[in-house]
């Protein structure tokens, strides 16, 4: 008798799932419009990020040209190329300098995503670096949902530490490869003279050089951050992407999968300031239909977020793409721009997602919503109530500072598909993201209520 009344607890849990996919339809239909209205508003303003054809096109020459000399390429050890004379002591310092900074700043996702910002803040000029500052927030979110109230229950615990593992080497070597080149500027500008001779000290990369040389002079702040977005997604394709322990475990398994199909692989940008509701021209009640209790939007938390969906993260001309398409929305829109710098000058990085949502998320694991019907509780309102929060917990809570193998060293620059990519980023238009981020969240909770309703089938059963 008991075992059937199980079996029926467990049918009526699946019936009660099923009951809300009509609904979820409903809210994704939904979502789409309320993003193409707040889009429109959003992009009303355009930013210029001064991008220069003639710039570019001196740069793909110099690259040709470098590319051109196939032996040099070849046959020169790695990273010793341009380095001729010897370092004088100051450049020997300097080199010392940075790389104690490195290894300093690079103990944790925490450190990097703060150095990041550390040097936007000092030379707004670096706009890669503040893009990197907001995509490692969004590497630490990541790294933490593993842990969190949703994803843990349905990943393995083997799964998790791997993902964790790739995530965590592609922020840091990312970090180790960017950074120095980063605070060769700031020395530079502190000096009063270029030090990118330096640059073969650190392994960098003979794409970059021709970038930092003329940023040095012209200050083309797109042209570098392309430079560097294209330099990094190659610098971590052969090191992390392809390698062969990650495409085995991660990059091919179902988990990945399905997450790449649900379009749940987001980058977002949370905003602590909306556009001037006066220059839309639309009634706010009808504003607070779409929205969905937009009186609340984001309370006590941001005020909305823009963002876009990576489809393939395996493919790295899509990476690219995806990279120069965030830094058009960052740096393309006077409100976005405006928007995220206030979040991230008021808002500290400890990789939880109640940094932004507050009222959907929480730190707290025993005041987090635990029930096997989390998608039920996420239709009921826009919001959750204090006691049924989703559990986000903070990185250095469940996560602690790895140690990673020692790093090949090699030029990944070798053919000239690289250089066809130093193109003009283009402003996205659908831009914003706070349903579509909602949506994400929620096709989460469904996996995880499936999951523990086959679960709990499977206990009853045995």
């Amino acid at each position: 008798m008991a075992k059937k009344e199980e079996e029926r607890s467990a049918f009526q849990g699946f019936i009660r799932l099923a009951k809300t996919l009509p609904q979820t339809a409903a809210e994704a239909v939904k979502g789409k419009y309320a993003c193409w209205k707040a889009s429109q508003l959003l992009i009303k303003e355009q930013r210029s990020f001064g991008w220069r054809e003639t710039a570019a096109y001196s740069i793909r020459d110099q690259l040709d040209k470098l590319l051109s000399d196939r032996n040099r390429i070849r046959d020169i050890a790695f990273g010793k190329e341009e380095a001729a004379a010897p370092l004088s002591p100051e450049d020997r310092d300097i080199v010392q300098q940075i790389r104690e900074s490195v290894l300093q700043a690079n103990r944790s996702n925490i450190t990097r995503t703060e150095a990041y910002y550390d040097c936007y803040r000092e030379f707004p000029e670096l706009h890669w670096s503040f893009l990197a500052h907001m995509v490692s927030r969004n590497a630490g979110w990541n790294m933490t949902d593993l842990k969190g109230g949703l994803l843990s229950d349905v990943v393995s615990g083997q799964l998790q530490e791997d993902m964790y593992q790739m995530l965590e080497r592609s922020n840091a070597l990312i970090f180790l490869d960017a950074y120095p080149q980063l605070l060769l500027y700031i020395h530079s500008r502190k000096l009063g003279r270029s030090l990118f001779h330096l640059l073969p000290e650190f392994r960098v990369s003979a794409f970059m050089r021709p970038f930092w040389e003329r940023f040095w002079i012209e200050r083309d702040s797109a042209l570098l951050a392309v430079g560097l977005i294209i330099n990094e997604q190659n610098y971590i394709e052969g090191r992390v992407i392809q390698n062969s322990y990650f495409q085995k475990n991660i990059l091919q398994s179902p988990v990945f999968a399905l997450h790449s199909r649900f379009q749940m692989n987001q980058v977002i940008f949370p905003m602590l300031v909306q556009p001037d509701a006066s220059k839309a021209d639309e009634d706010p009640g009808e504003n607070e239909a779409d929205s969905g209790e937009n009186d609340q939007a984001c309370p006590e938390g941001c005020r909305g977020m823009v963002g876009l969906i990576l489809e393939h993260f395996s493919n790295l001309e899509e990476r690219i793409e995806f990279g120069k398409a965030l830094y058009a929305i960052l740096f393309g829109y006077k409100d976005v721009l405006a928007g995220v710098e206030a979040f991230a000058a008021e808002t500290v990085h400890l990789g939880s997602r109640e940094e932004y949502w507050p009222k959907l998320f929480t730190r707290d694991k025993k005041a987090a919503l635990n029930s096997p019907l989390e998608s039920t509780e996420l239709l009921k309102s826009e919001w959750l109530p204090e006691g049924k929060r989703l559990y986000s917990p903070a990185l250095s809570e469940v996560w602690h500072d790895m140690p990673y193998e020692p790093i090949t060293q090699y030029d990944w620059f070798k053919s000239k598909k690289a250089i066809d990519q130093v193109t003009r980023p283009k402003r996205p238009i659908f831009i914003e993201m706070t349903h579509a981020h909602r949506y994400a969240i929620h096709k989460t909770a469904l996996t995880h209520d499936a999951d523990r309703a086959v679960t709990e089938t499977s206990e009853d059963r045995d």
